[in-house]
């Protein structure tokens, strides 16, 4: 069946067909089903928005954001492995990994926007989460697997807490968890539709690792070189096959990172079983009696400086070995170049100062993290595309609006002195706060810079609906996103051997250091 023709878009306007020339039809199909979700809750949002926002919850949920990404666990985790609890370290690294390599992999297959900005605010103290893709939610992927994992622990038989302490960890747990989802719909970074299936996610991942990950922990302590080789290609695998976007996503540079960390865990835990004797297999040798507060506080000191020592050092070399070997590679055909990724053969160098997406910040960034930290009500307030997929978005519900006012077929209200395309005016009806809402989607001013949370959604009319002003709006909108950075193929292996050294560092360096050191049990 073909499509009508109110479907059908303008010759030269390449944004509206642009998912349909980028995907193959087993991944649009399911994206222009789910779209129409989108849109529809859009509006609710908003209102909802409106009306429960206070200066208070805007500083908290944008603070308590910080606690749900995978860069606050991954800062974090290395403290379980140095401080006596290294298996659960591990089944958190594998509950992340697992959690922002598939929410990863979800949001590149299917390409779905977040919701429309105006008539949502976004609020946030980190700009990169609104590059991505909206469906799912990460953060409530993370915190819900997490959150699942903790409290089956808590309620464990061998949990060794007291009946008070598990009650007030359990308490904390649950606030934990609605602050993160709540907080992703109050602050207009996703939809329900996109918390939901995050939340499914997380709770499945959270289930799994907790009944079957002390099996596969046996399994890892104890498998073969076969096995655990086996087990290295799978992971690697699996980061070949993460699908390809249609705009410049960086959800792969963060499944790749949460690879190499998972890859890295597996492979020296593995590899680091049985050094210690007389302590379980994969344990690393910690007893708060004999180390002591002062030594423990070392100890979590100087084992960070060796992880960002090693960042610092690996990145910058491997940048400057790879590209020569990946022309020859190249040159042979052994390479499967990714989209958005600018391949060795057309550069000679790759910068050094590049501004990465990553999941561990450099030293530089910890005195703005600091600064963020005591300063909880910094936020930025954004209104307007701020990705590529918002803009595609703004520009397809934009003409979607035009062409059913053209055809007749959109009963939609109508604000006061809107006029049709021929210059006659609309007649007009009661309106809604909702219809206001409704009307504002796809026709906001895009604004990507920070805005008074107090201020006016500024409004635009639709243009005519000639194919020119069709271009018009393509470069009014997409002037005003941020373009994305040259990205080089070298990176993908930098990024998966330095994550990977990270929990090297973690469980077999940096635990035989604090021995040598006087900073271990004896």
């Amino acid at each position: 069946m073909g499509k009508s023709k109110i479907d059908q878009p303008d010759a030269g306007l390449k944004s509206l067909n642009h998912y349909s020339r980028q995907l193959p039809l087993w991944r649009y199909w399911p994206r222009q089903k789910l779209i129409p979700l989108i849109r529809y809750e859009t509006p609710y949002l908003a209102w909802v928005q409106e009306k429960v926002r206070t200066p208070a919850l805007d500083s908290y949920f944008a603070f308590t954001a910080n606690l749900g990404t995978h860069t606050f666990f991954m800062v974090f985790l290395p403290f379980l492995f140095w401080c006596g609890s290294p298996s659960i370290g591990r089944g958190l690294v594998h509950i992340l990994a697992s959690g922002v390599f598939w929410s990863g992999f979800l949001k590149d297959l299917l390409c779905l926007p977040r919701p429309l900005s105006p008539p949502l605010q976004r609020i946030t103290m980190s700009g990169s989460a609104a590059l991505e893709y909206g469906f799912p939610s990460t953060h409530s992927t993370n915190a819900v697997s997490v959150a699942v994992y903790a409290l089956g622990l808590l309620s464990s038989p061998d949990s060794t807490l007291s009946a008070q302490v598990t009650l007030v960890l359990q308490a904390v747990t649950y606030i934990y968890v609605v602050s993160i989802v709540v907080g992703r719909l109050y602050c207009g970074m996703h939809g329900m539709l996109d918390c939901i299936v995050g939340c499914v996610m997380g709770a499945a991942i959270g289930l799994v690792q907790f009944h079957y990950g002390p099996v596969f922990e046996d399994y890892l302590l104890s498998t073969s070189l076969m096995g655990i080789s086996l087990l290295a290609i799978l992971i690697i695998g699996l980061v070949r096959i993460h699908p390809e976007p249609a705009d410049d996503c960086p959800c792969f540079d963060d499944s790749v990172a949460f690879a190499g960390v998972m890859l890295g865990v597996d492979v020296s835990s593995w590899h680091f079983a049985d050094v210690w004797t007389g302590y379980p297999p994969g344990s690393i040798p910690y007893d708060l009696d004999k180390v002591g507060w002062i030594k423990t506080g070392l100890r979590l000191v100087v084992g960070v400086a060796c992880i960002f020592a090693w960042r610092t050092v690996m990145k910058p070399a491997l940048l400057r070995i790879l590209p020569p070997i990946f022309r020859t590679l190249e040159k042979l055909g052994l390479l499967l170049p990714r989209r958005f990724f600018t391949t060795a053969s057309e550069y000679t160098t790759v910068p050094t100062n590049l501004k990465d997406h990553d999941v561990i910040p450099n030293f530089s960034d910890f005195s703005n993290i600091i600064t963020t930290m005591r300063h909880p009500r910094r936020r930025a307030v954004s209104i307007g595309p701020q990705s590529e997929a918002d803009a595609y978005e703004t520009l397809a519900y934009r003409e979607k609006r035009r062409r059913e006012s053209q055809s007749g077929n959109r009963a939609s209200p109508v604000i006061e002195g809107q006029v049709q395309v021929n210059g006659s005016p609309l007649p007009s009806r009661k309106t809604t706060r909702l219809d206001e809402y409704e009307d504002m989607m796809g026709r906001g001013s895009p604004r990507s810079t920070a805005v008074d949370v107090n201020s006016d959604i500024q409004t635009i009319p639709f243009p005519s609906l000639d194919a020119d002003a069709g271009r018009r709006d393509e470069k009014e909108v997409f002037s005003q996103i941020k373009k994305p950075r040259v990205r080089y193929d070298v990176e993908v292996v930098t990024k998966l051997v330095v994550y990977a050294g990270i929990p090297w560092v973690v469980i077999e360096v940096a635990p035989l250091l604090f021995d040598r050191i006087g900073l271990g049990n004896r």
